[in-house]
C-alpha cells in the first residue's frame, strides 16, 4: 500500500467536534509508517510556525470573536503557509501526508454555517493555488455526541465548541453534502464506533484507492 517508492499522497481527514480524527491521524500514522512510508502528520489551522500563531487567533476566545469572512482570510493565511512550508515539501520529497483538517472544514464551518459566500472560499483557494486531497475521510458523528466527547479535551481551544447546536447540525450536514458531491475523493466512515474499526475501515479505503 505505502512505500518509500511511493508518489507522495496527500490524506485529509474532516468531520465535526469529537468525531475522532486525531485518534485516527494518530492510528493510519502508525500503520502507513510501518509499511515503510515518510509520514508527516499534521493539522489545520497549524502544521508550520506561521500558521500555528493564527491557530492561537482562531480556536481560542469569544465564539463570536471573529465574523465568518474574517475566519475565513485568517484561514487562508494560515493554510498558505502550511502549504508552503509543510505540505508541499513533504509531498515532493515522496512523502505521505495526513492532515487533520483541510479546505473541507472552511467549507463547512465558514460557509455552509458561517454564512460566507462559496465563492469566496473558491476565491481564495485558487489565490493560495490550494491542491485538492488525494483522499479524504470524513468522520460522521451526531454533534451532540462529539461535543460531549471533545469538551475540555484540548484547553482554552474551544472557541468552535461554544457555537449553537444548530451551527454544528449544519456543519455535519456539510461535510456529508461534499462527500456526497465529490464521491471519488471522499469516504464517509461512522465514528459512533469503536476507533480500531474506523481505523480499519479507513486503511480498507486508502488501500482501496491509493
Amino acid at each position: 500500500m505505502a512505500s518509500t517508492t511511493s508518489p507522495g499522497r496527500f490524506i485529509t481527514l474532516e468531520g465535526g467536534e469529537g468525531a475522532g480524527k486525531s485518534t485516527l491521524a494518530r492510528g493510519l500514522a502508525d500503520a502507513l509508517g510501518a509499511q515503510g512510508a515518510e509520514i508527516v502528520l499534521t493539522r489545520e489551522p497549524g502544521g508550520a510556525p506561521g500558521a500555528d500563531t493564527i491557530r492561537a487567533l482562531l480556536v481560542s476566545g469569544d465564539a463570536s470573536r471573529w465574523s465568518a469572512t474574517e475566519e475565513a482570510l485568517l484561514f487562508a493565511a494560515a493554510r498558505l503557509n502550511h502549504l508552503t512550508h509543510t505540505i508541499r515539501p513533504a509531498l515532493a520529497r515522496g512523502g505521505w501526508v495526513i492532515c487533520d483538517r483541510y479546505y473541507d472544514s472552511t467549507r463547512a464551518y465558514q460557509v455552509a454555517a458561517g454564512g460566507l459566500a462559496p465563492e469566496t472560499l473558491d476565491t481564495l483557494n485558487t489565490l493560495i493555488h490550494a491542491p485538492a486531497p488525494d483522499l479524504t475521510l470524513v468522520l460522521d458523528l451526531d454533534p451532540e455526541s462529539g461535543i460531549g466527547r471533545s469538551r475540555g479535551a484540548l484547553k482554552g481551544e474551544d472557541r468552535f465548541e461554544k457555537k449553537d447546536a444548530a451551527f454544528h447540525q449544519r456543519v455535519r450536514a456539510e461535510f456529508l453534502a461534499i462527500a456526497k458531491r465529490e464521491p471519488e475523493r471522499c469516504v464517509v466512515i461512522s465514528s459512533a464506533q469503536p476507533a480500531a474499526a474506523v481505523l480499519a475501515q479507513a486503511l480498507n479505503a486508502i488501500e482501496a484507492r491509493l
